[in-house]
């Protein structure tokens, strides 16, 4: 029988289809056999290791020990949580935990409460920041680390835990009897007026039910204070739960508005994420204020706010992490976080920075090239760019840290003299009319000078080490004398450095000594005052001209006019935790 073209062609194709079919399979099954064949490599290496190394080996620390240096060649955020880490894990998403409600750091060989929670039992029974921690439950912790006292400190609640701490200036020691608590922390440390018609946001995580706290505060300043602008300020923020930043951002776009979407392997998972409700308000200018560590979630909310032509974004360029993560169950009560997905925000663009799929041949990974970068546009027609988080459409430099000011920080000077001052001094003014005055700062000099306080800063170490290597070459002595002119301009002396450096030195060392009394709430009031970025946001959305400009294609906004206020920022804790 003779076939048409048209029935040569469907057998073509169906061979081509078949063999098609046989390759996936082919390959399917290569690929199961790959995984058997090396977790066997893997079971037999684990069982020779347990028969005959030298020493005794454990188990779990060993197999974990593997489990997350395979997840760390992934990406950072595929993470293996063994049972004892869940607690730690429900805190981030949740922000709730049993325990005393204080933050705990390392000070030298010593484990110190940083700072009590206000209003949670660690606060109620007395103990302060500064208070060294000797003993938790009996058990002695001068060999611990943080994260041994922490366990300690955590625990079922309503039950008491007893602590010995010695109060720095006193000879005996204290003991507490702390009842433990279920602990929430505030997503929303602080909100307020800013003047007569402006309104001040600060979320410091999106954990579940974030955006109700957001949700509070916004109606409470639109109706109650008349707000007539609005100050989101998502610095420093690391972001958490999508849904959350989701729910935020529909309380200013209209409903039916897409938010995020989100693109993965396991295409039934992908997923258009938009706004759901009714807004609280879709006129008000708002300023979203960011900065290099507002990630994930803050990305979102910043990025849907600036690809809808809602608000303005201010600060400085964000982290630009666009990866989704979803929780699996592993057996024995543990999880695998594993990223899953990327998100785009309305414009179609993803943030995500770095390529952690193609490192290169020194396992280190890149930035997404120049020559990969693809613009896009805004609903009004801006263009915008993917290739590393959301660049703020009014852009602020951050206020680089003096290498005094740092060596201040890492040294505790400024923690250790903030306990001496609050453990002499019963109260001080307000956070907004407490100041840093001549016979303080005096006081913080000798203090510093007391402790055997020195630094290097980073000029000096690179002209030492040029130094090294003039002389090794021999150009030392060819041009001695100007080697020794540069020695004495580059030197510093402590007490000429301190006044130099007054005006950031007194603002970080008032964000200490407010944060004593007022607890962190205090600290925010405080820094308001002068902080940059809120003055040139306010600034912005309270002149319509220039707000309406903000969103018009092709416009560049100057806010050079502005006058620069101090240093007062609270930025310099970004620098800190970044080193």
């Amino acid at each position: 029988m003779k076939l048409n073209k048209k029935s040569r062609i469907g057998i073509v194709l169906s061979g081509l289809l078949g063999i098609l079919v046989l390759f996936t399979a082919l390959n399917r099954d290569d690929k199961l056999f790959l995984i058997d064949k090396n977790l066997d490599i893997y079971y037999t290496l684990f069982r020779e290791l347990n028969l005959f190394y030298v020493d005794d080996i454990n188990p779990t620390d060993l197999v974990k020990t593997s489990i997350d240096e395979m997840l760390q060649s992934l990406d950072p955020y595929t993470n293996y949580i063994p049972e004892s880490d869940m607690e730690d894990f429900k805190f981030m998403t949740t922000g709730e935990y049993a325990g005393i409600g204080a933050l705990i750091s390392k000070h030298g060989d010593k484990v110190v409460i940083a700072e009590p929670y206000e209003g949670f039992p660690a606060h109620k029974s007395g103990l302060k920041a500064g208070d060294v921690i000797i003993e938790v439950s009996g058990k002695e912790t001068q060999k611990m680390n943080t994260e041994d006292v922490s366990n300690l400190l955590k625990g079922p609640a309503n039950q008491v835990v007893k602590i010995k701490v010695k109060r720095p200036g006193e000879k005996k020691t204290r003991n507490f009897d702390v009842v433990r608590e279920k602990i929430h922390i505030d997503a929303v440390p602080y909100y307020g007026m800013l003047d007569d018609e402006t309104a001040y946001i600060r979320l410091s995580n999106f954990t579940a039910n974030c955006s109700e706290e957001v949700k509070k505060a916004f109606v409470e300043l639109k109706e109650q204070k008349k707000a007539k602008s609005l100050v989101l300020d998502l610095r420093s923020n690391p972001g958490g739960l999508l849904i959350e930043a989701v729910k935020i951002t529909n309380f200013f776009v209209p409903k039916g508005e897409e938010v995020v979407s989100t693109r993965g392997k396991v295409k039934q998972w992908d997923k258009v994420y938009k706004a759901t409700e009714e807004p609280l308000d879709t006129i008000m200018p708002v300023a979203v204020l960011v900065n290099r560590s507002s990630a994930s979630a803050s990305e979102i909310v910043a990025g849907a706010i600036q690809d809808l032509d809602r608000g303005v974004i201010v600060g400085a360029r964000t982290f630009g992490k666009g990866l989704v993560q979803t929780t699996r169950e592993l057996s024995y009560n543990t999880q695998l976080k594993i990223t899953t997905a990327k998100y785009y925000i309305p414009s179609g663009r993803c943030i995500q920075a770095l390529d952690y799929s193609h490192r290169n041949d020194d396992g280190s990974v890149g930035t997404v090239p120049d020559s990969l970068i693809t613009e896009f546009t805004t609903k009004k027609g801006r263009k915008v760019y993917d290739g590393g988080g959301i660049v703020p459409d009014v852009k602020i430099d951050l206020d680089i840290l003096s290498s005094l000011s740092i060596h201040l920080v890492r040294d505790f000077m400024f923690f250790d003299f903030a306990t001496q001052f609050a453990n002499k001094n019963e109260t001080i003014a307000s956070p907004e009319e407490f100041k840093i005055n001549d016979e303080i700062f005096a006081e913080f000099k000798e203090f510093v000078k007391s402790k055997d306080f020195s630094y290097e800063s980073a000029t000096e170490k690179q002209f030492k080490e040029l130094l090294e290597i003039a002389k090794k070459e021999r150009y030392y002595s060819v041009a001695e004398e100007q080697f020794e002119n540069l020695k004495i301009k580059i030197g510093h002396e402590l007490d000429k450095d301190l006044e130099q450096f007054r005006e950031e030195i007194a603002d970080m060392l008032t964000d200490e000594i407010v944060t004593r009394y007022y607890f962190q709430k205090g600290a925010i009031r405080s820094a308001i005052i002068n902080d940059k970025g809120i003055a040139k946001a306010k600034k912005l959305i309270k002149d319509p001209e220039v707000y309406s400009l903000t969103f018009t294609p092709g416009k560049v906004i100057s806010m050079s006019h502005i006058k620069k206020p101090s240093t007062k920022n609270r930025v310099f804790h970004d620098i800190i935790i970044n080193n």
